[in-house]
């Protein structure tokens, strides 16, 4: 490689996009090195921060597009994806924040599916899913990718997708919850948890036939899943799933508040 033909741009990534990057490089500017002609895209993922993961790049004081070359000496802010302001004016970008938020998780998230279909949203999912299908049908049904894979996230197709942070299930409903701001969305058991269908109330002598006999002895209200015809009811494990959609609304009151008085105190 020709040193000669080496050139220097400066960068600067903010908020989450720093999880991405190694401690040296974390909250300040850095002098980026590349050669030739380099994508402001390929230099962002070169960082090991996904495309997706990005909403606002600005260079010079301008905002520009994933296609921008870099040159020698520009000076490159970049910015997450904004959920909670409308920034579309300053974007050259196309991609556009979702709204009408619905998931499909890669093939580890199994327990994360669980959860955020029993707390109401749309999640797509099967532990056999080969990466491209996933891409495909993200693009297709308009779709977030979750995943904890950065490879999957730095494919070219891919558009709306997130990166989980923590390794557990129940810390990753807070993370996508708050993320994606949905705590006035949630709905407790509205969806099927095995098959993601939309559960509503049904006749007892409509499911009956299901019942053991002392379910069927000691319960009248019952629940069916239009799709797979899974029955629920108000039993024990109803009541558990209950206790933690209660315990989830306070936790995420709680962490709201004190991201919030972080944010006044900044």
């Amino acid at each position: 490689m020709d040193t000669k033909n080496k050139k220097q741009a400066e960068f600067r990534f903010y908020e989450e996009l720093n999880d991405f990057l190694p401690s040296g490089r974390k909250k300040h500017s850095f002098i980026y090195e590349f050669y030739g002609s380099a994508s402001v895209k390929d230099a962002i993922e070169a960082n090991n921060v996904p495309h997706i993961e990005v909403d606002l790049i600005i260079v010079n004081g301008m905002p520009v597009g994933f296609d921008y070359l870099l040159k020698e000496g520009d000076r490159v802010a970049v910015y997450p994806v904004f959920e909670s302001f409308d920034i579309s004016g300053l974007k050259s970008s196309d991609l556009k924040p979702l709204r009408n938020v619905r998931f499909v998780n890669d093939v580890h998230l199994g327990k994360l599916t669980r959860l955020l279909r029993m707390t109401g949203f749309d999640t797509a999912y099967r532990n056999d899913l080969e990466d491209d299908e996933i891409i495909r049908i993200s693009i297709e049904e308009q779709r977030i990718i979750l995943t904890r894979d950065l490879g999957i996230l730095k494919n070219k197709k891919v558009q709306k997708g997130y990166f989980l942070r923590s390794q557990q299930p129940e810390e990753q409903l807070m993370e996508v919850i708050l993320r994606f701001q949905l705590q006035s969305k949630m709905k407790f058991l509205s969806r099927c948890i095995v098959c993601n269908g939309i559960i509503e109330k049904t006749d007892k002598s409509s499911v009956e036939s299901f019942l053991k006999p002392l379910t069927k002895k000691h319960f009248s209200d019952f629940y069916r899943c239009r799709s797979c015809g899974k029955v629920y009811w108000e039993g024990s494990h109803f009541n558990k799933m209950k206790m933690f959609f209660q315990n989830l609304k306070s936790g995420l009151k709680k962490s709201f508040s004190q991201h919030h008085d972080r944010n006044c105190k900044d």
